[in-house]
């Protein structure tokens, strides 16, 4: 038998996640040496009752992967690389895989088009990359947030597990204030919602600090993680989701959930208050 990746999770280990004490979750999986980052940068855990009950019930992981570029290059290899760190990561779990790029979609939109995209893939966990575009067109940070703190909320009293992934980081842009504050309104949102949380910005910061070329070896152009890039952030939406897995052992299972529909969640903001995409 081949030797395992090291972010494999055994199946001993997993019979832990499900059956006994929550493990620690830096203990489940380690990331490839040119992808590693601390933990405290890397990622922030929560509870996925959804995918714990698929797991324990041995059924497929439904997965929806929002975000990015399905266009041709570096960026559509995104979903293979996440279904194959998470079936090394989670080897007895059947991961489905659906990924929809919303190039250029800004959080308001997409959350729109999420509703659509739920009821067509039925999914137990969406990792949803978002802030990127609504940092560049520089969306108001405060409607921003609630977009995507409404979005979240409709997701998951549907029953379904969501982990968000933060904007990507570049030097030219880590000044910025008005980017940055997209970036916390993603964490902020996450801790308020209980949600995961991948630390993106400050783990591409991280792996840019300690490489000669700096970010060059992450970023391709226009503003697009490169396959190593890509990489490091499947492993890394990968060991978040089985960190919180192991967090999420002593929670009873969750309940089936309840069918999604087209009603927008209450509360959502108008497209009036967001601003406009920058045409280029």
């Amino acid at each position: 038998m081949p030797a395992r990746s090291p972010l494999c999770l055994t199946g001993a280990a997993l019979a832990l996640l499900l059956a006994g004490p929550p493990a620690r979750a830096q203990d489940a999986v380690g990331p490839s040496l040119e992808c590693r980052v601390p933990n405290s940068q890397l990622y922030t855990v929560a509870a996925l009752p959804a995918v714990k009950a698929a797991v324990a019930g041995k059924h497929a992981l439904r997965l929806l992967a929002v975000g990015g570029s399905a266009a041709p290059g570096a960026s559509a290899s995104y979903p293979v690389k996440l279904e194959a760190a998470l079936e090394q990561a989670l080897p007895h779990v059947d991961v489905i895989m659906e990924h929809r790029g919303l190039p250029g979609e800004i959080a308001s939109g997409a959350a729109e088009r999420l509703r659509s995209l739920v009821a067509d893939a039925d999914p137990d966990l969406v990792v949803w990359q978002v802030g990127t575009h609504d940092a560049i067109a520089r969306v108001d940070p405060t409607a921003f947030t609630e977009a995507l703190d409404e979005a979240v909320g409709w997701l998951k009293s549907h029953g379904i597990d969501v982990v968000l992934v933060d904007p990507l980081y570049t030097a030219s842009i880590a000044g910025d204030a008005d980017y940055n504050r997209i970036v916390d309104g993603v964490r902020g949102v996450a801790t308020k919602q209980g949600v995961p949380l991948v630390r993106r910005f400050e783990a591409l910061r991280y792996l840019a600090s300690r490489n000669e070329k700096g970010e060059s070896h992450i970023l391709g152009r226009q503003f697009r993680l490169n396959d190593l890039g890509l990489r490091c952030m499947a492993e890394h939406v990968a060991l978040t989701i089985a960190g919180s897995l192991a967090q999420t052992a002593a929670i009873p299972t969750a309940q089936p959930k309840p069918a999604p529909d087209a009603a927008a969640p209450t509360g959502t903001p108008p497209a009036s208050t967001v601003a406009p995409r920058n045409p280029g």
